[in-house]
């Protein structure tokens, strides 16, 4: 019997990737920005289309549907009509957006079709938030769950809810544009002075140094929130329907203070200004997940949707028992619409009945670094590298042991991760114990903030021994409290920096300032070889957490290749690094450190 072949695509607002599924089993996806090392990258994403054909070695004819994640002419609708209303203001944002979306994104039918050389029969558009809610329904665990989806704005919907079963997704209520908690959240990503798509997660590891002063001032003034959790922002403080802006001046006068300068020292006033915010997006949040609740009785509810990856959110809501389940999509946000799309498309064209069930059990859907490669040795030779190569035992073995004395280690093998997180393929480990870690990884080896905190990945079956915790986590989504027999008193410093460097746990290096920390669980199916690392840590140790970062640094992505490995490896701050089964030491590496105008020796190009 021929494989059934679905490609979803998600392109040309930020973080464009593509994902494949075979017979309702997603079998490949990727970000683009993996490939063309351009940070969230928006561009059509030719090259992880590319990956997805060669991994199942098939091309566009073996593809039955191609699935956009979005209507593109009713969001260029939402785009006009927004202009329109708020002209003459609103001139500015129709000026900048109707050029792109008549050259380029108006016509991403022709685009596709011209892309793939397929014909426009094969392609299907499906809404923005449909594909949020395919990506967290079809490949969770359950058979019928309440669905939320919640993010910045599809084509006019920022937020809705309803009911999932083997009929299909049924979407029963929404909030629209301009009333978005995403855009609510980014508005305030700004004026603590972040990067919207960029900065959401810095401001979520800012609040916990700060108190939730101004709950009341946003509540009175700016958004106004409704018993069933839905809400109304007051567009008198927002600039997003009328120019290329978020906040006003309006903004800065209500609070008494200008927007935070981008790299700028962080006020303590700002502190307080993200927590406020993450007090209300979590009140938003859980007033609109009891009122599915109420509503539809599931005991089950899963989440997409940029909004979804908010951790603390999501901890909160796990932890309330308003469920007895709450499964959220790895890739929650625009990346993950790729994979809703294909996997929406599937069950679509089969009328969503008596199909059975591929709940997601990886992330690990990505470009595969293979333990042993002679095409990846050529190009590690070509960079002047030099390595020892080991069994997998015997390099856990080793992992363990430098992790212990305190050296940093990067590991990039297997199939690289989907979505923002790294669970172990592409992770840089350090050793949670130590307290001075947490400072030398976010200045030398991250070269970021000094109040970020970082995740620990922790073996499953010790996880509530550390943790507050039942059950798994696996995805690195949600947060939990340390225990507290674990922790110590809180000392503050005169800066955030200062603060974050401070021991309040015997494992401090992953101990945020208000005593959570965002937990990866590993166990011996998902993750076998990181698992083996943990284990051999702990027998080593008698600890069984340690540091778990992205292998990156800051204002790139995630490392996809050997070569990107090796490169990342050699311009940062990292002791050793895991390509495959080969072990890199810095120190015996013959090319030097490799610094960021350092030139490709074939191609001539910037590393």
């Amino acid at each position: 019997m021929k494989n059934v072949y679905i490609l979803g695509i998600s392109a040309f607002y930020h973080n464009s990737a593509a994902a494949l599924v075979k017979d309702g089993k997603v079998v490949a996806a990727a970000e683009e920005e993996r490939f063309t090392r351009v940070k969230g990258d928006p561009s059509f994403p030719i090259n992880a289309i590319s990956f997805c054909m060669e991994k199942e070695r098939i091309n566009m004819s073996d593809v039955e549907k191609v699935v956009f994640y979005e209507d593109t002419a009713e969001k260029f609708g939402r785009i006009v009509t927004t202009s329109l209303i708020n002209a003459p203001q609103g001139i500015k944002q129709y000026l900048y957006s109707i050029p792109v979306w008549i050259t380029n994104k108006l016509w991403i039918q022709r685009k596709i079709v011209k892309e793939l050389n397929i014909k426009s029969d094969k392609l299907m558009f499906i809404p923005h938030h449909l594909s949020h809610a395919a990506s967290a329904f079809y490949p969770s665990p359950f058979e019928k769950a309440a669905v939320l989806t919640l993010d910045g704005v599809g084509e006019w919907t920022t937020l809705s809810w309803g009911i999932c079963d083997d009929s299909g997704i049924k979407l029963l209520k929404e909030l629209r544009f301009p009333d978005s908690l995403g855009l609510l959240y980014s508005a305030f990503t700004v004026y603590t002075g972040f990067k919207v798509n960029n900065g959401e997660y810095k401001m979520m590891g800012l609040a916990p140094y700060g108190k939730p002063a101004y709950i009341d001032l946003i509540k009175e003034h700016i958004v106004k929130i409704y018993k069933d959790g839905s809400f109304v922002l007051n567009k008198k403080y927002f600039s997003f329907t009328m120019k290329m802006d978020t906040i006003n001046k309006e903004f800065e006068d209500l609070f008494g203070h200008k927007r935070r300068q981008p790299e700028s020292e962080m006020d303590p006033f700002y502190a307080d200004v993200a927590a406020s915010i993450q007090a209300v997006t979590d009140e938003i949040i859980l007033t609109t997940a009891k009122h599915i609740k109420e509503v539809t009785g599931m005991n089950n509810i899963v989440l997409a949707g940029g909004v979804a990856l908010n951790v603390t959110a999501m901890g909160k809501l796990r932890n309330s028992g308003l469920f007895e389940n709450v499964w959220v999509q790895p890739a929650a946000g625009d990346a993950g619409g790729a994979l809703g799309a294909a996997l929406y498309g599937y069950y679509y064209e089969r009328n969503h009945i008596a199909i059975e069930k591929n709940p997601m059990k990886s992330v690990y859907l990505g470009y595969k670094i293979k333990d042993t490669d002679k095409g990846d040795d050529d190009a590690l030779k070509q960079l002047g590298a030099v390595w020892s190569v080991y069994a997998d035992e015997d390099l856990q073995t080793r992992i363990a042991k430098l992790i212990n004395d305190g050296k940093i280690v990067a590991i990039a093998r297997g199939r690289a991760e989907f979505g923002p997180r790294a669970l172990g393929n592409r992770s840089i480990l350090a050793d949670a114990r130590k307290a001075e870690m947490l400072q030398h990884l976010n200045r030398k080896i991250k070269f970021r903030e000094g109040f970020r905190p970082f995740a620990p990945a922790v073996l499953e079956e010790d996880a509530d021994q550390y943790f507050d915790i039942e059950g798994a986590s696996p995805y690195m989504l949600y947060t939990f409290p340390v225990k507290e027999e674990r922790r110590s008193a809180v000392e503050f410093g005169e800066t955030l920096t200062e603060t974050a460097a401070k021991s309040r746990s015997d494992i401090p290096a992953v101990t945020h300032v208000d005593y959570s920390a965002r937990v990866q669980t590993v166990n011996n199916t998902q993750s076998p070889f990181f698992y083996g690392v943990l284990k051999k840590f702990k027998q080593l140790t008698g600890c069984s957490v340690v540091v778990n970062t992205s292998f990156n640094v800051r204002g790139e992505p995630i490392v996809n290749t050997a070569e990107d490995a090796y490169k990342c490896f050699m311009k940062s701050g990292i002791d050793y690094a895991v390509i495959g089964n080969r072990l890199f030491d810095k120190e015996l590496q013959k090319g030097g450190v490799v610094d960021a105008k350092s030139k490709d020796k074939q191609t001539g190009k910037n590393i």
